[in-house]
């Protein structure tokens, strides 16, 4: 039992190298929905590749001095989209890294070629129900500060998921330990190696 143990994680460690090296100066993009667990999972799966987390909302705050809300608040969805595409255009030029994207952020034509010039998209695709049971644990959602804001979501996954469909990869985000989703990331990124990707 040890040895195979041991194993598996000579195994693991192999193909987490390889996917390293497969990288180059280009990073994992998440992708998808508020909810999905893109900066829960981005980081655990960053430090199990041994690189650099990256979350852009948290960039585009630090770029403007202001929260998300007040951005949306203040000056509009446009307004914060533009300041959005610039932030990840310069993130993207700091690979390797784990990068962590809002939800509207691969909508952009200029953003999707962005990651697809400087990265490995990864779209985590999660249900409606298991995005509501996340995001109503927050509230600095500014898109969903409405009356119903299943509503708004069933809109946004209507609007969204045809696009979101045109990542590198996508992975089902399901209510699973984080390191099981990591590991399901690992296995997708792996396979996309040997089919001759990345």
């Amino acid at each position: 039992m040890t040895q195979r143990i041991a194993e598996h994680n000579k195994d693991r460690d192999q193909q987490l190298a390889e996917i390293r090296k497969s990288l180059g100066s280009n990073s994992i993009v998440l992708i998808g929905l508020m909810g999905a667990g893109k900066t829960a999972v981005g980081r655990r799966l960053a430090a199990c590749l041994d690189l650099p987390f990256t979350d852009a909302d948290c960039e585009i705050e630090a770029a403007a001095g202001q929260s998300i809300k007040e951005i949306f608040a203040e000056h509009g969805e446009a307004y914060f989209r533009t300041g959005e595409r610039k932030v990840i255009a310069r993130l993207l030029e700091n690979g390797p890294q784990v990068l962590a994207t809002g939800g509207g952020a691969y909508m952009d034509p200029d953003t999707r070629a962005a990651i697809k010039e400087h990265g490995t998209s990864i779209w985590l695709k999660a249900n409606l129900r298991v995005l509501m049971k996340r995001v109503g644990r927050r509230e600095n959602r500014p898109l969903l500060q409405v009356d119903n804001p299943e509503a708004v979501m069933k809109k946004l996954m209507a609007e969204r998921n045809p696009v979101y469909a045109r990542a590198d990869i996508t992975v089902e985000s399901r209510e699973v330990p984080h390191e099981v989703m990591v590991g399901n990331i690992v296995d997708a990124l792996s396979a996309q190696l040997a089919d001759g990707g990345a």
